[in-house]
């Protein structure tokens, strides 16, 4: 049978199990072909697992909307605080220089690249929309380096199925398939609207992924770990773990 018509299959009876009667068997199917997030569990969870599975045989390839330069929002944009953090002032005051970005876990050659190491990789512009969980949002142009290339790099191993991604700022982590990770449009960002990303945006490095609300663009990335599973990481928040768009 085809990717297509396995893609059509599988949609088919989401669709038609996705009843509240029928939840259930949606889990069991999304199970099958291994599209079950990871907090399915709980009063949501047949709900959650039926989004995720839904939109990743529908949207997996997709691309998000890009705008044309006209489109860029002017300044100010909303929620902009500085950062007060010791050793991210010591960091700027050095021009950022010093700042790095480790990648361990399931790869060949866990590596620590600088702001200079990712720039020298192929650089990607988009201009696309940062949609915040809060209701606000905005367009700017986003230049980066797409995150496909530097997992390529350090050779994410077969069995890879999410990378975490931690900020300088304490407490800030997220997660995301491979699906996501390898996506063309999911860069880490160094650039933003011709200029060198911002602090207010989490410069001098973010993640960006325009498919996704904003709360999973972290700011400030400081480390990736590529896993096979989050069932050492906190699941928990007061989002979803996907939040696809």
């Amino acid at each position: 049978m085809s990717n297509f018509s396995r893609r059509k299959l599988i949609t088919t009876g989401l669709t038609a199990t996705a009843g509240a009667a029928g939840l259930a068997v949606a889990g069991r199917l999304a199970d099958r072909y291994g599209l079950i997030p990871p907090d399915y569990g709980g009063v949501y969870g047949a709900g959650t697992t039926l989004t995720y599975a839904s939109q990743r045989l529908l949207t997996r390839h997709s691309l998000a909307r890009e705008f044309p330069p006209s489109q860029i929002s002017k300044a100010p944009f909303a929620k902009l605080r500085p950062f007060q953090d010791a050793a991210y002032k010591r960091l700027r005051a050095g021009g950022f220089v010093d700042w790095r970005v480790d990648i361990d876990g399931m790869v060949s050659r866990p590596s620590s690249f600088s702001l200079a190491e990712l720039r020298s990789y192929p650089s990607r512009r988009q201009i696309t929309q940062l949609a915040c969980e809060e209701g606000w949002s905005f367009i700017a142009e986003w230049t980066g380096v797409p995150l496909s290339q530097i997992l390529g790099a350090v050779g994410t191993l077969p069995e890879a199925r999410y990378v975490v991604y931690f900020s300088l700022q304490p407490k800030w982590w997220q997660s995301i398939d491979m699906a996501d990770a390898l996506h063309p449009q999911t860069l880490l960002v160094y650039g933003m609207n011709g200029a060198d990303l911002p602090m207010g945006h989490g410069g001098p490095l973010r993640l960006r992924l325009p498919r996704q609300l904003g709360y999973k663009s972290v700011k400030f990335i400081t480390r990736l770990t590529v896993t096979d599973s989050l069932n050492a990481f906190n699941k928990g928040g007061s989002y979803s773990w996907y939040a696809g768009i």
